[in-house]
């Protein structure tokens, strides 16, 4: 094993000792959720095995996947007036991308309003998000979702598509964040009549709070409100007047969207269903990211 192989594991270690595997809830239950590992498409396990549905992808280093307590998320779908929206299967990160683990991916970090190696990442324009994500997904031994033919004044991808086809590591599509952070739950918020501050950290004018101080929802997600808020795969635009399954949004646009509501905001902000725009080169202090691992749809 070269040095820097071995440092990277040696961190990698180190970062897997914070990371909260026991979620509860407002009652104290834990939340049971099963282990998430990357699979290998292309191969099938025994039809007897009652504890996986696909081969582990060979080539993938278990380590520096489980940097994060992957959540697995089942089909769901969101209806929006009178039309459905299937999303299928996927696993989302508990926590927000700390500035730990984005300083050891990319080897820098941009100025944060408060530094702390759990507070969430923060001041990250949605390329750089994306540019994370293929970096983590390299390192981690995946394909990549995101393709582009080169990157201008290091920012703007020239000609990026994104192969949602791809067993990799990306942004959530806006469906998968909204199914996600709802928990299962159909309210305004994902802790209904509850008290707001217990799940969320929000009208703060310091800075992000650690990530997971506050109560998960029922999937055992932390910060899906406030903290920081966070980017998601789809352009801005009104959305589709016919159903449509794995919705990731328009062809281009001006900006992207982002969700969840950051420590700066009134809490309306942080339901859900709640949009805001920014352009993908654009950055703010109260703006950071999650990332979702999916096996391609």
């Amino acid at each position: 094993m070269n040095r820097r192989l071995y440092l990277l594991k040696g961190l990698a270690l180190a970062l897997c000792a914070s990371v909260p595997f026991m979620a509860c809830t407002a009652s104290g239950d834990a939340v049971e959720s099963e282990a998430v590992f990357p699979i290998d498409k292309n191969k099938t396990s025994s039809s007897d095995s009652k504890n996986s549905s696909s081969a582990i992808a060979p080539d993938v280093d278990p380590v520096i996947f489980g940097m994060f307590d992957w959540k697995r998320i089942p089909k769901s779908s969101i209806t929006r007036g009178v039309n459905s929206f299937g999303v299928n299967s996927f696993a989302i990160a508990s926590t927000e991308v700390t500035q730990k683990v984005y300083e050891f991916v990319m080897n820098g970090l941009p100025k944060q309003s408060k530094e702390g190696e759990n507070r969430p990442v923060s001041n990250v324009d949605w390329y750089h998000a994306v540019l994370f994500c293929n970096a983590f997904s390299k390192l981690a031994g995946l394909d990549t979702a995101y393709v582009y033919k080169s990157i201008f004044k290091d920012s703007v991808l020239v000609d990026l598509k994104i192969d949602y086809s791809a067993a990799a590591v990306r942004l959530p599509t806006e469906n998968e964040w909204e199914v996600a952070a709802h928990g299962g739950t159909t309210t305004t918020y994902y802790w209904d009549t509850d008290v707001a501050s217990k799940y969320a950290y929000y009208g703060q004018t310091a800075g992000p709070d650690e990530v997971a101080q506050k109560l998960p929802n029922d999937y055992g997600l932390y910060d899906m409100a406030g903290n920081v808020a966070e980017w998601v795969n789809d352009w801005y635009d009104a959305y589709p007047k016919n159903k449509s399954d794995n919705y990731t949004g328009p062809n281009s646009g001006e900006y992207r969207i982002v969700r969840g509501g950051g420590w700066s905001d009134k809490v309306t902000a942080l339901a859900p269903k709640e949009r805001e725009k920014l352009a993908p080169a654009q950055s703010k202090v109260t703006v950071g990211f999650r990332l979702v691992y999916s096996t391609g749809f």
